[in-house]
This record gives structure tokens, C-alpha cells and sequence, in this order.
């Protein structure tokens, strides 16, 4: 569950480097290395939050404990720094994990300990059907991609969610699909059970964007009324 990047270490300390001593512009350094200057303030966020392991290629999700969270979101809605800043503040390696907890505290959900380390995670996983992996994977992505609260919902371990909805992503409805042993069938079903299956994950798909957009029009407007 590591997260990978075509961005090596050096890469992205000579990156910060040459922000940090004035010598280049985000944009410059940005075309250098074919990826944009949002990219490059990330990084220099990592790098003045976390030191220079903050640049590294982590093996594993960070985990955050429901506390935590709450702080970090009560912190912010308070006024007590732009997002940028309240990441730099706690550590945080990304703002869409930032807003992403802003946004599930403003639909009134319950702010969890995220990662393998929350004690309500699911280690142990179990057998499941297409059509409930189709149903959880919907849920994830609708809920954020939070495989911590999939995983206590539907009672199976928090490794099965992550390598469905990966599955998923890379290989649409077929990366759902159980072809092992002898079973059914799913293997032999038909066009149009799939083609459900699919319909119904790009709408949750959809939804999740549409409500992407308008919390991140409200947020915007937020930031531009603290400058």
C-alpha cells in the first residue's frame, strides 16, 4: 500500500532546493520535470513540515488517529491558518487528505482513525461475491476512498478493500471479477450483469465528484476571504 511516484528523492530535494535559494520559480522547475507547480509546493510543504523524510517515498499510509483529525479540522474551520499552513502545522503529506476530512466533518460523519493501526480495522478478510465487492468498492469511493470505514461496515480486512478498489481502477468491472477455482461463475457472466455492475460504480464515481467540486468551490472561497 506504499505510495509510488515517477519523482525519485533527489529529484524532488533538488526540486526544493532551487525553490527554497531563489534560484528558480515553481514554474520553471515544474517544466523542467514535465509536472506543474502545485507539484513543487507539495513538496516544499513535505520538506518544511517533515525535514527531508517528508520526500521520501513512504512504505506504508501514515496513520491518523480520529483526534487528531478532529484538531486538525477544528483548526481550520476556526481560522487558525490556510490549508497550506495547517498542513505544515501537523504533518500532514497531502491537502486532498486535509480536505477530504474537512469535507466528510461538514456531511456529519464521524472523523475514524484512519490506516491498519485503528483498532476498528479489519485484518482478517473472508469470502466475498461479485456483487458485494461491487457494493463495497462503491461505497469506498463514495465515502472518499476510506477503506478504514469500508472495512468496519462490511467486515472484511482493510488489505481486501484497497487491492479491490486498485483493481478496479486499473481494470474497471473485470479487476472485480474472482477467477479462481470453479465457482460460477462469475467468470461466465453475462454482458449485462457487468455492465450493471459498471453503471453502477461510475455513478458513485460521478456523485463523488460533483460533491468534490462544490465543497472545493467553498473552500476556495474561504481562502480568498482570509488573504
Amino acid at each position: 500500500m506504499g505510495q509510488h511516484s515517477k519523482y525519485s528523492f533527489e529529484m524532488k530535494l533538488d526540486a526544493v532546493t532551487k525553490y527554497l535559494e531563489g534560484s528558480c520559480s515553481t514554474e520553471s522547475i515544474a517544466r523542467s520535470l514535465g509536472t506543474n507547480g502545485t507539484r513543487i509546493v507539495e513538496w516544499v510543504t513535505l520538506y518544511q513540515s517533515l525535514g527531508i523524510e517528508g520526500l521520501k517515498t513512504t512504505p506504508k499510509l501514515r496513520i491518523y488517529s480520529a483526534e487528531t483529525k478532529q484538531n486538525v479540522v477544528a483548526d481550520y474551520l476556526s481560522g487558525k491558518g490556510t490549508l497550506r499552513e495547517i498542513q505544515k502545522k501537523y504533518g500532514i503529506r497531502s491537502d486532498k487528505q486535509l480536505r477530504n476530512w474537512i469535507m466528510k466533518y461538514n456531511g456529519h460523519e464521524k472523523l475514524k482513525t484512519s490506516g491498519t493501526g485503528g483498532t476498528s480495522v479489519m485484518t482478517k478478510g473472508r469470502k466475498t461475491s461479485y456483487e458485494e465487492r461491487v457494493e463495497i468498492v462503491t461505497y469506498c469511493i463514495e465515502h472518499g476512498m476510506d477503506y478504514a470505514q469500508a472495512a468496519e461496515k462490511y467486515q472484511v480486512s482493510y488489505q481486501q478493500i484497497y487491492q479491490w478498489t486498485r483493481k478496479y481502477q486499473s481494470n474497471g468491472v473485470e479487476g472485480l471479477i474472482d477467477k479462481r477455482g470453479k465457482r460460477k461463475s462469475e467468470t461466465e457472466m453475462s454482458e449485462l450483469e457487468k455492465l450493471r455492475a459498471e453503471n453502477k460504480l461510475l455513478q458513485a464515481e460521478k456523485r463523488r465528484a460533483q460533491l468534490e467540486v462544490a465543497f472545493l468551490k467553498k473552500l476556495d472561497e474561504i481562502e480568498r476571504r482570509r488573504f
